[in-house]
């Protein structure tokens, strides 16, 4: 993996074939991040264009005051937040209370315990199950489980305060939790 300063350095001096290379380096956070907060498949596509687009046209604005991916994943949250306010598309805590919110569950599965481990159907429940989450829970979800970014990285990105990151992850932690024990039992999950 190129060292992400020596690699925006060399794209800046004019090795702009090296970009391909800081796409493919940051494909998946940025898929990631626009995936949990934009619900239309094509939509996410053309975000996901339009993200490294931004990159690129913006790299010799970054400074290099925190980690590349930490700048790339604020571009892609903001651009996604963008275009939904463009679009007028509510954010699901839009929709519903906090009230209301707790009380939603995921749909009810049928599936027998051992058909789930089977099927391996687990990692789909939860998945599903995030999803559901409203969009600010989803995305520090997503930055910290599957991207595996830290408090502070995570506060960076989505221009919050860390305490805020480490309540709202454990708010959402705990609204997955109740959701996923609603709908079914400890052995089935």
């Amino acid at each position: 993996m190129v060292e992400d300063q020596a690699l925006v350095e060399r794209i800046l001096a004019g090795e702009t074939g090296l970009f391909r290379t800081l796409i493919d380096q940051y494909r998946r956070l940025v898929i990631h991040v626009v995936y949990r907060l934009i619900p239309n498949e094509t939509d996410r596509e053309d975000i996901c264009q339009e993200v490294f687009c931004k990159v690129y046209q913006n790299l010799k604005t970054f400074r290099h005051d925190s980690k590349l991916s930490t700048w790339i994943a604020r571009v892609a949250y903001n651009t996604c937040l963008n275009f939904l306010d463009k679009k007028k598309l509510p954010l699901y805590d839009d929709l519903i209370s906090d009230e209301e919110d707790m009380e939603t569950t995921i749909p009810d599965n049928s599936n027998r315990p051992d058909m789930l481990f089977e099927s391996g159907r687990t990692a789909d429940i939860v998945r599903q199950a995030i999803e559901t989450l409203p969009a600010k829970y989803k995305a520090i979800v997503t930055l910290y489980h599957l991207d595996q970014m830290g408090y502070n990285e995570i506060a960076k990105t989505l221009n919050l305060p860390e305490g805020t990151v480490k309540s709202y992850l454990f708010r959402a932690r705990k609204l997955l939790k109740d959701r996923l024990m609603a709908s079914y039992r400890p052995e089935e999950i």
